[in-house]
């Protein structure tokens, strides 16, 4: 696309054609010619390169090249500075400096104490060729890493990173399989491919990608190629495989010059986005209350319990000729191609999801041109956009499809403010529960082939990708492969029960083959298997017993008292003991004024004194409130003071923010009595009234009778 000097119509029209690669007249609809964001972003940057006050928010509302030369007439408007003198003396290119919005996101992610974190945020491919020479390729990627000054960073414990002289590539790792077995080279690859595609580089150290290759009988080979999100986004993987193609091959014929560099970038981009950011924060926060979390899906285990986890794809591939039908389709009723893609996922995500308000996690390329070079450079550009999906009515796809793309319209243009701010927003909004959006759509339409031609020819065809993110449960995502398109659903394998992902993707798939034919009026609907499973598992009607939640409980222990009741790390509590460790704290509860319907904070870890403090709280004829240890401490003062609850059981030495939980105003909740109601297992308090050892009173001999329609727990 050429650099325009003026905005006239023509030249506009003329730089909109160089996106579509064909004709523009000023009259067009864009929408329906098949410009989507990604290009609007393209000329919103380009355009305010050379002076013209256009937003991208401006362009996404109007859909002429006309209607935008009326706006960049309007508004007029200065050339813009020319930053690269004043940037160059502001940015020191040996000083750390601060993460972008995503770097900083996925940083924070591999912290293990993150629900599914603990992990690396990478991309990982398998290439087989034939002929790659080791040496030379060792020769190539050290020319990449001088050139590319983000594979030399490294990221510090203060959430800064840095630019190295040198990096920390090790070298390449050559693994000779040449004189293996079929079964033996087959198993050590898979081997290679397990480790690879799921380890963490420790970006601490300046870990940030690994290349390694295999040698394979008969000249064939298979290079393994793992690049961290830290660095490189999508874009960024193409320049430096499309690059480090060029230096293999071509080691002699210099690269054109790289004058500009990440952190340049990063410190121009924050100082021109601030007026934008500040004003686009304004329409999130106004939507703070109404905005839902992520999809509830069927989840086999949740997402907490899940540690070291492996992520599966499920993939298809769209040829041309869909595509191009698709496309047309998508022209005719007036929606982009990748809003289609985007709405078949809502759809099926709808399906299964038991919460039909939901919100998606989309990222947005934006790469803003500051400098000619900047489209060179690698590091991580991405925004993100937090989507807000209706289907709480059922209509035909394509209403869904303009309902959603009216939605992301109004939404893309406040996305100054990224969508990593406005979950810290939520959290902050909704201190009683967390909010996560935890399903991804990444669309890569637009930005042409992943894998460049060179790339195909000199190290060969892509034959396995995958990619991995901290606190993602699913990532949908559409790239431009082999002339087709790649439909990619990176699952985390263990959340989700047997078979569910699986009918997941092929209802998409087969939703999506829908729509090429030209069927764009009937829902999804779950299939026969699954509905049918749903419809088991939720029948659950039968007769309930009349009685107390505890009774039965009590009424073993009476019956064989010896008999285990718990177990588990090496501890063993009979029904007997349990229920006189209960009575005698409920004896305690009593004495300290718990009375019928008042409620008991319970803030202890799994356990048997967990178990015993809830069985006391019923024999007393209180009301249980659990309250997770893991909670900060004013998110579960509120807690309690919410519940009212009149006694807090917790374990002796907790910290003493627990102590008089406060209400939503700061004030101690009524009922809430001091240090010394706070009541530990065995009939103890912490201070006062109550000591450690107990206050030598008698456990109750029975449990107080309770009404059964009486309130259990809160």
């Amino acid at each position: 696309m050429p650099v325009l000097t003026t905005l006239t119509l023509d030249g506009m029209c003329d730089d909109v054609a160089g996106l579509l690669e064909e004709p523009v007249s000023p009259d067009d609809d864009l929408l329906e010619r098949g410009l989507d964001s990604i290009g609007l972003m393209r000329l919103a940057a380009r355009w305010s390169a050379v002076g013209a006050n256009l937003t991208f928010g401006q362009l996404i509302e109007h859909r002429t090249v006309r209607q935008w030369h009326a706006l960049a007439q309007e508004a007029g408007g200065d050339p813009p500075p020319a930053p690269a003198v004043e940037d160059a003396e502001a940015v020191d290119p040996d000083a750390p400096f601060a993460l972008a919005t995503m770097q900083h996101a996925y940083w924070v992610g591999r912290a293990g104490e993150q629900a599914l974190g603990g992990v690396g945020a990478h991309f990982y491919n398998e290439f087989d060729g034939r002929q790659v020479d080791p040496s030379r390729l060792e020769r190539a990627v050290r020319a990449l890493v001088r050139r590319h000054d983000m594979l030399r960073a490294r990221f510090l414990d203060d959430g800064r990173q840095q630019i190295t002289p040198d990096g920390a590539w090790p070298g390449l790792t050559v693994h000779d399989l040449r004189d293996r077995t079929p079964a033996e080279r087959d198993r050590r690859l898979g081997e290679l491919r397990d480790t690879l595609s799921h380890r963490s580089l420790r970006v601490d150290r300046g870990e940030v990608f690994d290349i390694q290759l295999s040698l394979l009988p008969e000249d064939h080979t298979r290079i393994h190629v793992e690049i961290e999100m830290l660095v490189a986004d999508a874009h960024s993987f193409r320049v430096l495989l499309a690059d480090l193609a060029h230096l293999y091959d071509r080691p002699d014929e210099p690269l054109p010059p790289i004058d500009y560099s990440y952190p340049r970038y990063l410190a121009v981009h924050a100082r021109r986005r601030e007026a934008a950011r500040q004003s686009a924060s304004v329409y999130w926060r106004d939507r703070l209350p109404d905005l839902p979390g992520g999809p509830e899906l069927p989840v086999a285990v949740a997402p907490e319990r899940v540690s070291g986890h492996r992520v599966t794809r499920h993939h298809h591939w769209l040829p041309g000729t869909d595509r191009d039908r698709l496309a047309a389709r998508a022209r005719e009723h007036g929606v982009t191609l990748p809003m289609v893609f985007l709405t078949a996922f809502a759809e099926v995500l709808a399906a299964w999801s038991s919460r039909q308000r939901f919100l998606l996690n989309l990222p947005l390329y934006d790469r803003t041109p500051y400098h000619p070079d900047v489209p060179l450079l690698s590091g991580d550009f991405t925004n993100l956009l937090l989507l807000e999906v209706d289907a709480t009515d059922e209509v035909p796809f394509v209403d869904r499809a303009r309902r959603l793309h009216e939605q992301f319209t109004r939404d893309v243009a406040h996305s100054a403010y990224s969508g990593v701010d406005v979950l810290r927003d939520l959290a902050r909004h909704r201190v009683d529960r967390a909010v996560l959006a935890p399903v991804v759509f990444t669309s890569a339409l637009s930005l042409g082939e992943l894998f460049g031609a060179d790339v195909r020819t000199r190290f060969g065809d892509p034959v396995w990708t995958s990619s991995q993110t901290p606190q993602v449960w699913l990532d949908n995502q559409v790239t431009e492969r082999e002339g087709g398109l790649y439909l990619n659903w990176d699952v985390v394998a263990e959340l989700f029960p047997a078979g569910v992902s699986e009918a997941m993707f092929d209802a998409y798939v087969g939703l999506l083959h829908r729509l090429v034919d030209g069927d764009w009026s009937a829902p999804v609907g779950l299939p026969a298997g699954q509905a049918a499973v749903r419809e088991r598992v939720n029948d659950t009607a039968v007769e309930v017993p009349v009685g107390l939640l505890h009774e039965g409980f009590f009424g073993w222990a009476g019956r064989d008292p010896g008999r285990p009741a718990v177990l588990g790390d090496g501890v063993s509590v009979s029904y007997g003991e349990l229920a006189e460790r209960s009575l005698r704290l409920a004896g305690a509860l009593v004495r300290a004024g718990v009375g019928s319907g008042d409620a008991v904070g319970v803030c202890l870890p799994k356990g048997a004194e967990q178990i015993v403090a809830v069985l006391a709280v019923l024999a007393a004829g209180g009301v249980y409130v659990p309250v997770g240890i893991d909670q900060p401490a004013t998110r579960r003062r509120r807690i309690l003071g919410r519940a009212g609850a009149k006694v807090l059981i917790r374990a002796a030495g907790d910290e003493p923010a627990l102590v008089g939980p406060a209400d939503e105003h700061g004030g101690a909740p009524a009922g809430v009595g001091p240090v010394a109601d706070e009541v530990v297992p065995g009939g103890g308090a912490v201070a006062g009234e109550l000591s450690p050892e107990g206050d030598g009173g008698p456990g109750l001999e029975r449990p107080v009778e309770v009404d059964p329609a009486a309130l259990a727990y809160v």
